[in-house]
């Protein structure tokens, strides 16, 4: 018993565990983008869809979800400024 509560103590466990909580939070992310794109009438492309799935970056997916609110095209998420 005292070997496994080491082991959820254990710093590695730790990364482990945080690790997934930002995939997490990445999946979460992507998924509101394209839900926002669904519900305002935006057709999506699987190209789009790969590019949204394959972003790592919160930020970045925090800035397609803005501007999913105001496209009319769903390529115009990855458009520069």
């Amino acid at each position: 018993m005292t070997a496994i509560q080491y082991f959820w103590r254990h710093p590695l466990a730790e990364q482990v565990r945080e690790e997934g909580r930002e995939e997490g939070r990445v999946q979460e992310r992507a998924d509101l983008v394209l839900r926002l794109l669904e519900w305002r009438g935006v057709p999506v492309g699987d190209a789009v869809r790969r590019q949204v799935y394959a972003c790592g970056d919160l930020d970045r997916l925090e800035s397609w979800a803005q501007r999913a609110m105001r496209v009319t095209d769903a390529a115009e998420l990855f458009a520069p400024e």
